[in-house]
């Protein structure tokens, strides 16, 4: 089955690391955006250059920006739209992302009426010295009342946002973050390392902050794994961690190559082997600008990449039914070494990286696709 991406633009305030199409904007322009956004929805008029078929998925994600900016009857909209258009699976996993400090109360009986059962919270610390430099408002009451709310709402799904690398952590301030984490029980974690982004405060004021360096973040990468998976959460993908049965469906789709359909400004396509995307600019697609064709997707190079991403990694006899053999002879020259340094598990067919080979995803995904 396929996934569906709706992309919500605004927010209350930029972040300094957020490199995301988003932005703050007022009441008027969110509700000519909702309208447009909807009648895209139910009409496909203009994806339907790229998907003239029915699509059908079984998972529907809301991101952004921060899509608990909207109001609850606007997401309500959204949703009941996406969901008589796409949604056939009556346990589709339907995700809303959502900042602590957004009016939950106010949107929550819509969320819930909607059929939402999975939150993404945009935690990032629980330190507060931490949050405040990266632009978030709320403390750490109000993440754990905001968790609380969900689940006594009937949303167990939950899943915590955190980061490292952010300036000025330690390992004793990221424990702090692991710790609350733990006290929360939530299933799902996704975990980034802080990339300055161009175009950022934090890049146009890099020299300003105190980042760790490169060792220290490994340091913290790893001792946020190491702590996660001690507590019940298996590392099934590089940044996402997730108690048993909790891994998020539609974030999977992604790094197993299955078609997802992305709606609004700077949302993605992959369907039927083709890429294309809406432009960065909520005022075009709010004036009926269409998807641009970013060129066909799906090849070798993409595959070995993104199933190197999942700890289940990489099935060479998959890998050669789907785009031949070339690839074989530099897997099997270059698995072995890499092996022993243990960098990767390699059996002769499967192919995965280690705790430490996931620190240099990149340099080793390149031994394969470069040749």
């Amino acid at each position: 089955m396929s996934g569906v991406y709706i992309h919500i633009p605004f927010c209350k305030s930029k972040c300094p690391y957020c490199d995301f199409y988003s932005y703050p904007k007022g009441d008027k322009e969110k509700a000519e955006y909702v309208d447009a956004l909807v009648d895209e929805i139910r009409s496909k008029r203009r994806v339907a250059t790229f998907v003239p078929h029915s699509f059908k998925a079984d998972s529907l994600y809301l991101g952004g920006g921060t899509p608990s900016v909207l109001s609850g009857e606007a997401l309500f909209r959204i949703i009941t739209a996406a969901r008589e258009q796409f949604l056939t699976d009556e346990n589709a996993e339907i995700t809303v992302e959502c900042n602590p400090n957004s009016d939950i109360e106010g949107i929550l009986p819509h969320l819930k009426k909607a059929g939402v059962n999975r939150i993404s919270l945009g935690m990032q610390s629980c330190v507060e010295k931490e949050r405040r430099l990266l632009g978030r408002a709320s403390d750490k009451a109000r993440i754990m009342q905001v968790i609380d709310l969900f689940r006594k709402s009937g949303i167990d799904n939950i899943s915590l946002d955190i980061m490292l690398g952010i300036p000025c952590q330690t390992k004793e301030s990221l424990q702090e973050t692991l710790n609350f984490i733990k006290e929360t029980g939530v299933p799902h974690v996704s975990a980034y390392i802080l990339k300055i982004e161009e175009n950022t405060h934090f890049y146009k004021n890099r020299d300003k902050y105190d980042f760790p360096d490169e060792d220290s973040v490994c340091d913290l990468y790893k001792q946020c794994s190491d702590f996660l998976t001690q507590n019940g959460y298996e590392h099934y993908e590089i940044s996402n961690f997730a108690k048993k049965g909790f891994e998020s469906r539609h974030n999977t789709k992604y790094w197993l190559l299955e078609d997802y359909l992305g709606i609004g400004p700077g949302a993605h396509s992959f369907v039927d082997g083709k890429r294309f995307y809406f432009e960065s600019d909520t005022e075009k697609f709010i004036s009926g600008s269409p998807p641009i064709y970013d060129g066909d997707g799906g090849d070798a190079e993409e595959f070995i990449m993104l199933s190197l991403r999942l700890k289940k990694g990489l099935d060479i006899d998959e890998l050669c039914e789907r785009y031949g053999e070339s690839y074989l002879s530099p897997i099997k020259k270059k698995a072995p070494l890499l092996a022993e340094k243990g960098l990767i598990n390699f059996d002769g067919n499967a192919l995965s990286l280690t705790e430490s080979g996931m620190l240099l995803s990149n340099s080793i995904i390149a031994e394969f696709i470069y040749f």
